[in-house]
């Protein structure tokens, strides 16, 4: 299982890459193998600001619908038109193509909040 160490991630399974004051927001290698097959995302907070644990979005899979969590405060700028076409892109490739959303950071201390990769792999169990 795949963990990058230059992310930040949440309880809830997502992950953050930052980069200034943005964010790079999608789902781990784990929650898209735990979901499965992914077919939709719907994602309808594009513009909208968010807090931090704010629900932005959908995963849907074969096996289930997932919210998808925004793992700290700010806007949401641009949702991944990539996976939009080709949902199975977060199954393949959940850190690079797969990215979800692109949010402006509005409060960077809460990115103390999240959890590190080491963290995270005790988390799951790996």
């Amino acid at each position: 299982m795949n963990i990058p160490e230059n992310l930040k991630y949440t309880k809830d399974h997502e992950w953050i890459r930052v980069e200034g004051s943005t964010g790079y927001v999608g789902v781990t290698d784990y929650a898209q193998g735990e979901l499965g097959d992914i077919i939709y995302i719907d994602i309808k907070s594009i513009g909208d600001t968010l807090n931090q644990n704010d629900t932005f979005g959908s995963i849907e899979a074969v096996k289930t619908v997932s919210d998808c969590y925004a793992p700290v405060s700010g806007k949401v700028l641009e949702f991944n038109s990539a996976i939009n076409d080709n949902p199975a892109i977060v199954n393949q490739d959940p850190y690079g193509a797969g990215w979800i959303i692109k949010m402006e950071i509005t409060n960077p201390a809460e990115l103390d909040n999240l959890i590190s990769a080491e963290e995270y792999k005790k988390l799951v169990g790996v």
